[in-house]
């Protein structure tokens, strides 16, 4: 193959970021120029799997980045699906979150005596970048898809966070036995709000969120479901449109 003017200067950008994108018209040699980097790293870095090639138009490597959506960052098996280590793999999440493309949401946790999930989950922020990656091209193809109610449920943490106070701060709970919360929602003088999220228009709340609300002791307890009517669920919970949660939350005046 012909060497390439491009080639030297992809080399030198991969030295300064860990990800570089190569984009121009249709058949003008892009998948083979980075076909030919791929070899190239392979045969000159001392560790010749840390890098990845991703064809964006593959839908098996789409799928790659929308596999583990809303489920607990692995790292491990990350790596094994890109074929790279877990230090490359961290760092291209890290890439992703400072790219406000990846939500990494924390876990809660302030009890030391509960054994409690310690690892953040991992959200495509964009529910459109998420059905693309998945192929996902419609309504009907949407609702017969298991990404359903993850990709629900991150279209109400988004909206909920885009419009929380600033010095707000947001976890999710897990703990060992099952109890989890979707959204913990912190401010700076110890109120707590805690939100779950349903795709169901007639929600009910489980035994698990009730646990978790013992060991969290919120101010507040909502759940976020796509119905358009307000009422109670059990003695201290309701059920709010998002909305109506989202007009609240600004102002945290539920």
């Amino acid at each position: 193959m012909y060497s390439r003017e491009l080639e030297a200067q992809v080399l030198a950008a991969l030295q300064e970021s860990p990800a570089v994108a190569l984009l121009g018209p249709r058949q003008v040699g892009k998948t083979t120029l980075a076909l030919a980097l791929a070899q190239t790293l392979a045969h000159s870095l001392a560790h010749p799997r840390d890098h990845v090639y991703l064809d964006l138009e593959s839908p098996a490597d789409q799928a790659k980045l929308a596999h583990h959506h809303g489920g607990l960052l692995n790292a491990a098996q990350f790596a094994r699906n890109l074929g790279v280590d877990g230090k490359t793999v961290a760092g291209h999440i890290d890439l992703l979150v400072d790219l406000m493309l990846v939500r990494r949401l924390a876990p809660w946790h302030n009890n030391a005596g509960k054994r409690l999930v310690r690892t953040p989950k991992v959200y495509v922020r964009d529910s459109g970048v998420l059905h693309a990656l998945l192929g996902i091209n419609d309504k009907e193809t949407l609702l017969s898809h298991p990404v359903v109610g993850a990709s629900w449920e991150t279209w109400v943490i988004e909206n909920l966070l885009a419009t929380a106070p600033r010095d707000c701060q947001a976890f999710f709970y897990r703990s060992a036995n099952g109890a989890e919360i979707d959204l913990l929602v912190q401010r700076p003088d110890g109120e707590r709000w805690v939100i779950e999220v349903k795709r169901s228009r007639s929600p009910k709340l489980e035994r698990g969120f009730h646990a978790a609300c013992d060991d969290v002791q919120p101010t507040h307890k909502w759940v976020a479901y796509p119905g358009t009517e307000r009422y109670r669920l059990g003695e201290d919970a309701w059920a709010v449109s998002l909305p109506e949660l989202t007009r609240g939350l600004r102002t945290l005046q539920v």
